[in-house]
């Protein structure tokens, strides 16, 4: 593709006599390269020529298909090696310099041996490849504090898909040496190094994984894995877990929520943030259509939000993501039309879904009923009687978020947009209601602290168990969990307190009485969503329960919904030895914290057990 270059581009051009930015960059990828000895070094410029070139180049080695569908234009599929198909939460480490700063959400191992350890499997990993340099920025790059990061990585698919998740190349580059300004370095290797005239395979990857993180460094490290988040180091691991232990240091947050901007048919436009587990709902929601009269919805983002405090008392959210890598399976034109419009305008990269005859791809949700006939994500012919999915269960779309038709123009803006309210939800069939408020901040912690759901196939372990999972970050905290919640106490304390946002839990997902989902959910939310703004703006009925206001029956605009009584009845209760029951879980899992779990918790979590007669 272009030769072997020991420096980046225009570096002739530089001439200073302390070590700049550049000169910082030029040794991270000096050392990298002689630790792994690729074949070949290139510099990301991010150009269409570039995009158009790498792209051929996996097609040609069997890692993409390009689809001929012109449902789906200038689009690839995918295949990874079904051992790589998710998140391997079981092999990402956080190697802070004390064992206690990880915390016990995270897995730790002593930062010196680690690095030995890393030093012994990147040992020429990238043998026989290219090692691309990929400078990029999370979030804005006018932004008054642009954060960037140069990853390295030996798989051109990972480059082709951070082509569409963050803003990358020469651009990026620039303005890294212009404010000579830090960046993290992010190390990413598929583990498959290939003696000469070893024929390479498809999706190369490696049995042993590492996703590691030192937070004091700043430095990401990624072994084994192709997959997602693994090797999208700009995603999960700098996103949310450096960028989690950057917001402690230097008072903001980072969290695992989407943005959606909601205006009333009055013209009052609010700014409305969502933390959810993966593949539990928050791009169905960050693109949600609203199904009552005068209602509009734009997005912001999906998946990860920044919180920083405004200059004048309130918190002030951005978007560091330029794409989406959303969970294709529940995805439809029926349940996120704004998706799929989307995704229909092409230029996506589509990994482990099914492949129809007409040279495009399908998944489970994605129409109402499946063809007659597709190739599986494994390869196998699947029909409608087969045993099986045809997609695979956490497979990916990964769409530019500038295709999207409600995109608010406000998700450009460098210093971001003042936040209203939070929602905290997971997946729960009991106990948790449809939608609850907190009584004020510290009780809004408290429902983030003890937020709960049904694991996914989003994560690899066990289907349907319901874990806790506070603020929706338990996989990506990257400190002590405890340390996390006290930050989110000391952040909230340079707000003005009447400018703090709402906060409230939401469970799409609760069931009724006959098993089945007692709210239909979807684009239906946007009657839950009305109701947050009623009580924003100081109005919308409530009711007092043992865990906080809920709507009441007759509160939630229900105007043209075929629901029963009995079904918003069944969404809404607060079941008092449900909750019995749930205060033990909830008392099991603050005791993991120790120490470290704050005070203000430790009171709500009294005040709790108080009014649930417990």
């Amino acid at each position: 593709m272009v030769d072997t270059v020991a420096k980046a581009p225009g570096a002739e051009d530089i001439q200073v006599d302390a070590p700049t930015t550049h000169e910082k960059l030029i040794q991270f990828v000096s050392d990298i390269a002689e630790l792994t000895t690729p074949d070949r070094i290139h510099w990301v410029d991010g150009s269409d020529a570039e995009y158009g070139q790498l792209t051929d180049e996996l097609v040609e080695a069997g890692t993409l298909t390009r689809l001929t569908s012109p449902d789906f234009p200038n689009s690839f599929a995918a295949f990874s090696d079904p051992a790589d198909v998710a998140r391997v939460e079981s092999r990402t480490f956080i190697c802070s310099e004390n064992e206690r700063d990880a915390g016990f959400t995270n897995n730790w191992v002593d930062p010196t041996e680690m690095r030995s350890t890393l030093a012994g499997v990147f040992d020429g990993a990238m043998r026989g490849r290219t090692m691309y340099v990929i400078p990029f920025v999370m979030g804005p790059l006018d932004a008054e504090d642009p954060k960037f990061g140069v990853e390295v990585t030996d798989s051109a698919y990972v480059v082709a898909s951070m082509r569409i998740m963050a803003r990358i190349g020469t651009d990026v580059l620039r303005r890294m040496e212009e404010l000579d300004a830090f960046f993290v370095p992010a190390v990413h290797s598929v583990g498959a190094p290939l003696a000469p005239g070893q024929e390479d395979v498809p999706w190369p990857c490696n049995e042993e994984k590492y996703i590691v993180h030192f937070p004091e460094t700043r430095e990401i490290w990624s072994y084994g894995s192709g997959y997602g988040g693994n090797a999208l180091l700009g995603k999960k691991c700098y996103a949310l877990r450096i960028a989690s232990a950057m917001a402690r240091d230097e008072g903001w947050l980072a969290e695992h929520m989407l943005i959606l901007k909601l205006t009333s048919p009055e013209g009052r436009s609010y700014f409305i943030s969502g933390a959810f587990p993966s593949a539990c709902g928050k791009t169905n929601l960050a693109l949600i259509d609203p199904t009552l009269e005068g209602w509009t919805a734009e997005t912001l983002g999906d998946d990860i939000t920044w919180i920083r405090p405004g200059k004048d008392g309130e918190f002030r959210v951005v978007n560091p993501e330029a794409g989406y890598f959303g969970v294709a399976p529940g995805t439809g034109w029926h349940t996120n039309a704004n998706a799929m419009r989307a995704i229909a305008k092409g230029n996506s990269i589509f990994t482990n879904c099914a492949l129809t005859d007409d040279g495009g791809v399908w998944w489970e949700g994605m129409t109402e009923e499946p063809p007659s006939h597709l190739i599986d994500w494994q390869g196998n012919e699947w029909t409608p009687d087969a045993d099986r999915p045809a997609a695979h269960p956490n497979a990916r779309f990964c769409t530019p978020i500038d295709q999207t038709d409600m995109l608010a123009e406000e998700y450009y803006s460098p210093d971001g947009v003042k936040l209203d309210a939070i929602l905290f939800g997971g997946r729960r069939k009991t106990t948790v209601p449809l939608v609850t408020e907190s009584r004020d901040w510290n009780h809004g912690i408290f429902f983030g602290a003890t937020l709960s759901s049904e694991t996914t196939a989003a994560a690899e372990g066990a289907v349907g168990q319901v874990r806790r999972d506070p603020m929706a970050m338990l996989p990506f905290i990257g400190y002590d969990a405890g340390d996390y919640l006290n930050h989110w106490v000391r952040v909230s304390g340079k707000a003005d307190p009447e400018k703090l946002p709402k906060i409230f839990l939401v469970n799409w997902f609760r069931r009724n009485r006959d098993g089945g989902f007692a709210w239909p959910g979807f684009a239906e939310n946007s009657r839950v969503l009305k109701w947050v703004v009623e009580r924003i703006e100081g109005r919308g009925e409530a009711v007092e329960t043992p865990i906080g206001l809920t709507p009441t029956p007759e509160a939630l605009d229900t105007t043209g919904l075929d629901i029963s009584a009995e079904d918003l009845h069944d969404a809404l209760t607060v079941d008092q030895q449900e909750w019995t029951a749930e205060l033990a879980d909830i008392e099991q899992w603050f005791d993991r914290f120790g120490e470290s779990l704050p005070e203000s918790i430790q009171a709500e979590l009294q005040q709790l057990r108080d009014r649930v007669g417990a």
